[in-house]
């Protein structure tokens, strides 16, 4: 009886070793300190491998790529290296600072250099990725005193790996009494091309019209590079990974169509700064401001920025408190220089 027991035993054991054996694969990374670590590779981007290993039960580590001087794997994995090149195969060690690639499409393994590895088992990105918000505000007031006024502000934001589409436009209207005491719209549309990961070209167009500053409607174009100094991912913590910052320069076509005054047009340079911070995953702070300096008069200058903070109420509807600043050093005759507006709206945001 107790031989029987024990010839059934050994049978389940046998049968459940495969199982056991093979129930989490293995990868072996070899470091610049000669040390070498048995672990399941799940990613390697921006520099750094995402694994997981025998001896630690909690989350994913991350080791800099610059350490590895080897990596093998029984499964197949995918590497992207920097010309672009994507293989698919079983990793082994052809030496120190050399992987083999094992396809099953050749008998012998491909050599690549550790250094030249830019990905491995990169996550899947979305060809274009959307954000964006459409806000509304209005105010009404009855009785001895009769003012309405209401605003439409949105702003969306396309992102590919090469290319930024950038679209915002603003409207305000307001009366007292039955007479018309402010209207004014802006709106911007502009596309960069990403020339490396951080430096890209521009170029855009500005649209702005004010019946209280004598304006019809003022127009640029203009052209130039950028730089993204801050962008989604840089930074590890939950307070700073979603924060953004760009600078940009460039030159300009500048044309102000007056109702009344003469109608002014002249070539200008071009500054502008975008800053976007999520500080939390309900909170935002922004700022966006251009700046458009005359190259043929001294004095004639034009800035505009928008500033605030927008927090989340409940899923995607949003709260945002807006500081619009406009100063327009050579203002038509009868007006002034410096314009301001600030909105409490409610709106829609939305991320694809």
């Amino acid at each position: 009886m107790s031989g029987k027991l024990m010839l059934g035993m050994a049978f389940m054991i046998l049968c459940l070793f495969p199982v056991i054996g093979t129930a989490e694969p293995l990868g072996k990374l070899s470091l610049k300190d000669g040390s070498q670590i048995y672990v399941e590779i799940l990613e390697m981007t921006d520099g750094f491998i995402t694994v997981k290993t025998l001896f630690h039960d909690g989350d994913p580590i991350k080791i800099k790529w610059s350490e590895v001087v080897g990596l093998s794997s029984d499964d197949q994995v995918k590497v992207v290296l920097g010309s672009g090149t994507i293989l698919q195969g079983k990793p082994s060690m052809l030496g120190p600072g050399t992987l083999g690639i094992q396809t099953d499409m050749l008998t012998e393994p491909i050599p690549v250099a550790v250094e030249s590895v830019m990905a491995v088992n990169p996550p899947i990105k979305k060809a274009v990725v959307y954000t964006g918000n459409l806000n509304f505000g209005a105010s009404v007031i009855t009785g001895n005193t009769r003012t309405k006024s209401y605003s439409f502000l949105g702003e969306l934001i396309a992102r590919s790996e090469r290319l930024r589409l950038t679209i915002l436009g603003r409207y305000l209207n307001g009366e007292a009494n039955g007479t018309l005491n402010s209207r004014n719209a802006f709106g911007t549309i502009k596309l960069d091309f990403f020339i490396t990961k951080r430096f890209y070209a521009y170029a855009g167009a500005l649209f702005e019209q004010d019946t209280f500053q004598d304006l019809n409607l003022r127009t640029s174009l203009f052209a130039g590079p950028g730089y993204q100094f801050i962008d989604v991912g840089d930074f590890s913590s939950p307070y700073f990974s979603k924060m953004q910052l760009s600078a940009e320069a460039g030159l300009g076509f500048f044309n102000e169509d007056f109702k009344r005054s003469q109608d002014r047009n002249n070539i200008t340079g071009r500054w502008a700064l975008n800053f976007n911070w999520p500080v939390l995953p309900a909170l935002t702070l922004f700022h966006q401001h251009q700046g458009y300096p005359s190259l043929e008069k001294k004095s004639d200058y034009y800035i505009t920025s928008q500033q605030g903070l927008r927090w989340t109420m409940l899923d995607n509807f949003v709260s945002t408190l807006q500081y619009n600043w406009r100063y327009d050093n050579t203002p038509a005759p009868g007006n002034k220089k410096s314009d301001k507006q600030i909105l409490l709206t409610l709106g829609y945001a939305f991320e694809s």
